[in-house]
């Protein structure tokens, strides 16, 4: 989806800016709203439709279209709006599609059962989803969290903290470095979901990844980047369900470790995202450091 700017409001633009309101600029206002509401709508069933294909070829360019589309979306307060109220529309929920197909456990896309063989009637045979289409369809959950919070519900609903645990125990690193933010993006402000990853071990298994030295260092970079934003971020409060968690960290990676991650996760707010985002670098960078010591 491409907003762009429709040409009958070109002109009213160029009209001096002390001029009254009108019903003329109303109208233009209204056919710029239904605009921009056609263009979110044929763009989401547009990318839906391919990310609920058969193959996983159709589902990977269908999620590369909504993840575009939600770029498009985030680059202004109205077309954030649009998109979150499309999100009370059954067929035209992201989150649900991305668990229904592309983010199922490989066991479900099994076929164990050979009955079909004898039978007159052909199976629908779906091809698994393969590491790419995995990766995207994280990054698309991690947008629609992002964009409309309400979406970790939805999240929640397909169980989404254990789907993503197994991704994150049993894919590559490119899935596993996307996994991570998506994790990021489905706890924020949601208990529930928050309370799934202390039932699922979650910092066990992070920080089985960043203790192991074999693995890729930009992924262990990455389970640090994890922390800082899940201890400053996500968990603020000093109660359940998230209590547990500094003494989890403790316990896996050491006091020292423990202790680096609490002072160093915060990092003020005061600071402008590219600055944010190399200050979150180093500090990964330190807490990776001070784990290889351990």
């Amino acid at each position: 989806m491409y907003l762009k700017k429709p040409f009958w409001n070109a002109s009213s633009a160029s009209e001096p800016e002390t001029q009254p309101e009108s019903a003329v600029v109303e109208l233009v206002n209204s056919l710029d709203q239904q605009r921009l509401h056609r263009e979110v709508t044929l763009a989401l069933r547009a990318g839906l439709r391919e990310a609920r294909a058969e193959f996983s070829f159709l589902r990977v360019r269908g999620l590369r279209s909504i993840l575009k589309f939600l770029r498009c979306v985030a680059e202004s307060d109205s077309t954030i709006n649009l998109f979150s109220s499309t999100q009370s529309i059954p067929e035209l929920q992201v989150v649900p599609v991305l668990f229904q197909h592309s983010l199922k456990d490989l066991e479900d896309q099994t076929v164990t059962n050979v009955e079909h063989i004898f039978s007159v009637e052909a199976i629908k045979i779906t091809s698994p989803s393969m590491d790419d289409e995995v990766a995207l369809a994280l990054r698309v959950l991690e947008g629609c969290c992002l964009l409309h919070p309400p979406s970790t519900i939805l999240a929640h609903q397909h169980n989404a903290i254990p789907v993503l645990m197994n991704i994150l125990s049993t894919r590559g690193v490119l899935e596993q470095g996307a996994c991570l933010d998506a994790l990021i993006s489905i706890m924020l402000d949601s208990s529930a979901n928050q309370m799934d990853f202390e039932r699922c071990n979650g910092i066990e298994e992070v920080a089985v990844l960043i203790r192991d030295q074999q693995i890729d260092e930009i992924l262990r970079l990455k389970c640090g980047e994890f922390l800082l934003l899940l201890i400053g971020h996500v968990d603020g409060r000093d109660k359940p369900p998230m209590a547990s968690i500094h003494e989890d960290v403790r316990r896996f990676l050491g006091e020292k470790s423990a202790s680096l991650i609490w002072a160093a996760s915060q990092f003020g707010s005061t600071l402008d995202p590219e600055e944010r985002l190399t200050t979150l670098h180093i500090l990964a960078r330190r807490v990776l450091e001070s784990i290889d010591l351990y």
